[in-house]
């Protein structure tokens, strides 16, 4: 595992996380966080490369927090920026396409294929991050959105479901428990 690169990508998640610039305010870094950790363990329970399905999870929003207007395509522009940001630690190049393509298959509103293992394990562990991060998401619907009580209790309600139902079968049986947890704290 390049844990070099792993915490130098935390730092600077950490840094582009905190700028004003941000749209999401820091608790994205909690979701940037819960990807990584989530992706590692799924990786390990499903046979695939963990330092990828790491990188990977550390990258994944990568675009969406440096820059609001990259958002509708941030797995796109986050594949880009995660090249060029590996590239400078001198990883290998087929490993950066790796981590590249599990960053452009990512997003569960892209409904992409997961080609391989370490792709799974990505889009699982961003879907399953959000049962980890329940009080960024209500603090993203009330004070970012400024919606009442019960509309975002319900936004955050309804992305969780959404989130649980992207999962792979395997995933959302490991999982379960988790996602059970989290919609008994919204009602």
């Amino acid at each position: 595992m390049r844990q070099d690169i792993i915490d130098a990508l935390r730092k600077e998640l950490v840094d582009r996380c905190g700028r004003e610039s941000n749209q999401f305010g820091m608790g994205i870094y909690w979701h940037i966080e819960a990807v990584a950790r989530n992706a590692a363990y799924l990786a390990r329970e499903y046979g695939g490369d963990e330092e990828i399905s790491t990188i990977a999870g550390w990258l994944h929003d990568l675009a969406a927090v440096t820059d609001s207007a990259l958002y509708e395509e941030h797995h796109l522009h986050g594949a880009k920026m995660a090249g060029a940001i590996l590239e400078s630690f001198g990883y290998e190049p087929d490993r950066i396409e790796r981590v590249q393509e599990c960053i452009r298959r990512h997003r569960g509103s892209a409904t992409m294929e997961k080609r391989t293992i370490e792709e799974l394990c990505v889009a699982d562990a961003d879907a399953v991050s959000h049962f980890d991060s329940v009080p960024s998401l209500l603090y993203m619907v009330y004070v970012k959105k400024g919606m009442g009580i019960e509309e975002g209790a319900q936004w955050v309600k309804s992305k969780i479901e959404r989130s649980y139902a992207k999962l792979s079968a395997r995933s959302r049986e490991l999982y379960r428990e988790k996602y059970e947890r989290a919609m008994s704290v919204l009602g």
